[in-house]
């Protein structure tokens, strides 16, 4: 494994961050239960992997409750956690969702006592919450960071000029920055090399992409892609981001990494892992992953150079497409 700072922070974490959307569960698929999801996580510590991140939403807070229960058994110190906040936690209430500062402090009591720790590292506001000003978001955050109860704050999905607005107001107020960013990004889905990833490199501000696998479009040919079970639920459930992802040329994307993975002996994932890892300012794609096998395949993906002519040839079919992820 290698390791690098998160954006312009002393923070160090491992370039492959660990995804647990899918931890959690009653086992179904790529969904995993306690015992697979423990299996994993183990295994990820035992390989290098110090990034774990999840959110409270995640299976209402089971994913958060497992990763918890799993880094009890390990050195606190030695690990990066990462969760978020946002999403209805229940439906009936209105104050358990959204970035006002009740329902930030609350939720961040809650997810503290999932995780079972003290301190989060990484405390990320999931999406831009239309409803409360910035302004009460961010001191809400500072005060959580000057309570110890988190140590960085970052942002997710969201238009440029949203976080150039946080940043500002930051700035202005001389209030905590955020530090990192997790949006959408991947080889066949490249709208925020338009704004968002320029913004990032100027303000020195770490990229953590979320679906970097293109929700599994990419681990395989695209003829085979429904028929792996996460393949068919996604086509199922999600088929307007499927449509995306080969609108764009993204067919043709396709079938360059799975050339050019026979070529380099590799797998279709592990060449868009280091794909990745070769694109400025990405810090750590978070991986989610569903088996041992999966999960070892990225961390050697690390390991994977391309050169800029491969990367020129995985890139150059792209065409526009519309913008998905800030929902």
């Amino acid at each position: 494994m290698e390791y690098t700072t998160l954006g312009e922070t002393g923070l160090s974490v491992s370039r492959i961050g660990l995804g647990t959307m899918n931890f959690g569960y009653d086992g179904d698929g790529w969904k995993l239960d306690e015992a697979e999801t423990r299996e994993i996580i183990e295994r990820a510590i035992d390989l290098g992997i110090t990034f774990i991140d999840t959110a409270n939403v995640y299976r209402d807070g089971e994913s958060e409750s497992v990763v918890g229960d799993v880094i009890a058994d390990y050195d606190r110190d030695d690990l990066v956690i990462a969760t978020k906040v946002y999403g209805s936690m229940d439906d009936d209430n209105p104050n358990a969702r959204g970035l006002s500062r009740k329902a930030i402090e609350q939720e961040l009591s809650n997810s503290l006592d999932r995780l079972g720790i003290e301190a989060i590292d990484l405390y990320q506001i999931h999406r831009w919450d239309y409803d409360t000003p910035i302004e009460e978001t961010l001191r809400t955050l500072d005060d959580a960071v000057r309570r110890n109860r988190v140590r960085y704050i970052g942002a997710s999905s969201m238009w440029a000029h949203q976080f150039a607005d946080a940043l500002h107001v930051s700035d202005r107020l001389g209030l905590e920055r955020f530090v990192s960013m997790q949006n959408h990004y991947n080889p066949v889905y490249r709208e925020e090399e338009r704004e968002m990833l320029p913004l990032c490199a100027t303000e020195g501000i770490g990229v953590i992409p979320w679906s970097p696998l293109a929700r599994g479009y990419l681990t395989r040919p695209h003829d085979a892609f429904e028929t792996t079970a996460r393949g068919s639920e996604e086509a199922n459930n999600r088929g307007d981001r499927h449509e995306i992802y080969r609108a764009g040329g993204g067919e043709e994307i396709n079938r360059r990494i799975e050339e050019l993975a026979d070529d380099y002996g590799v797998t279709m994932a592990q060449l868009t892992i280091a794909w990745h890892l070769h694109r400025a300012p990405v810090t750590a794609p978070i991986v989610g992953v569903s088996s041992i096998e999966h999960l070892e395949e990225a961390v050697e993906a690390v390991d994977v150079s391309l050169s800029d002519s491969d990367l020129e040839y995985v890139e150059e079919p792209y065409e526009p497409v519309a913008i998905s992820g800030h929902e």
